[in-house]
């Protein structure tokens, strides 16, 4: 039965009181920020007060760029006491996605990453849609607001981000939002965001990918070692995608206690998700779209395996884990 975008915002906002403190949780890239500012806008003058709280640091150039000219106010999640909020809300994302959601009771989930049985007062997951900003627009039109410039070219950037300019999947009610969004956008804003300089820090890294990378059969594999931010394994793996011949990258780091690997392929006949799933599920959290996914494994869960402050055999293991289980 499908349920119409007025009903699913009767069915929202009933979780809320006026007198609710809320907390908005995202890990945040562009998609997030963008259904996380709609969340705000939805309950303005709703609710006492709204707060966006981030699992994650923002040090990727374009997302930097876009919470400092969006003017967006992003909290640590992990500086956030338990209790200092009545009602929690994730937007693209799920409590199994990272341990400091898991922190939280969540009253609200609005994603649309593959359903992994979250329990909440209301949910709204739906994987067929390339964005979760293009849902969060349906939320805003069901509402009749017109959405302000900042808000409308957060939810374009979503959109365009997690489809990829639509070379991602993409349904057609991504395309819809995304034209309803084009009238209200500001096209300076976006190409300022878009176009944000490279970190000048970042360059080491892309020093070390470029020495000391595998590539063999169209796949493109490279260990970082420590990194200060898994953004930058996020950077280097959508570079060497541009390669000719290149279906597949893996870039993994060491990031706090953590080993991330961030997955990326064209899209032809591949699912990163579930490789990522088959690789990596039973050491850690796994997951994501056909073309983008990442894994996030404890170092704690790779004892006796691999060491990972041992570079060239952590890219070894990467390697022959990953090989293993690639289509």
């Amino acid at each position: 039965m499908t349920v119409s975008a007025a009903e699913r915002l009767r069915k929202f906002q009933a979780v809320f009181k006026s007198d609710d403190q809320v907390l908005v949780l995202i890990n945040a890239d562009p998609d997030a920020i963008g259904a996380a500012l709609a969340v705000k806008r939805l309950l303005w003058r709703k609710v006492a007060s709204v707060a966006v709280a981030s699992v994650n640091t923002v040090k990727r150039p374009d997302n930097v760029a876009m919470v400092e000219l969006l003017g967006v106010k992003l909290l640590r999640a992990a500086d956030v006491p338990k209790t200092a909020f009545s009602r929690v809300v994730i937007v693209d994302s799920q409590p199994e996605h990272h341990e400091l959601f898991r922190k939280f009771d969540c009253d609200v989930i609005i994603d649309h990453h593959p359903v992994l049985k979250p329990k909440a007062a209301y949910v709204d997951i739906r994987p067929e849609y390339g964005a979760t900003s293009s849902m969060m627009t349906e939320y805003v039109k069901a509402a009749k607001i017109r959405p302000s410039t900042k808000l409308a070219t957060a939810l374009f950037l979503g959109i365009k981000t997690d489809t990829n300019d639509f070379q991602r999947k993409a349904f057609g009610e991504d395309v819809k939002a995304f034209q309803f969004l084009f009238k209200h956008i500001n096209l300076n804003l976006v190409q300022k965001i878009e176009f944000a300089e490279i970190n000048p820090g970042f360059l080491k890294y892309f020093q070390l990918a470029f020495n000391t990378r595998v590539m063999r059969r169209g796949r493109v594999y490279v260990h970082l070692g420590h990194v200060g931010t898994p953004d930058v394994c996020v950077l280097i793996a959508d570079f060497f995608l541009k390669v000719k011949g290149v279906g597949w990258t893996f870039v993994s780091g060491v990031f706090g206690k953590k080993l991330v690997v961030i997955f990326r392929n064209d899209g032809l006949r591949k699912n990163a998700g579930k490789l990522a799933e088959k690789a990596f599920g039973k050491l850690g959290s796994a997951g994501g779209h056909k073309g983008m996914a990442r894994a996030e494994i404890p170092l704690s869960a790779l004892s006796g395996l691999v060491d990972p402050d041992q570079d060239r055999k952590m890219l070894k293991w990467l390697i022959d884990r990953v090989d293993l289980k690639t289509p």
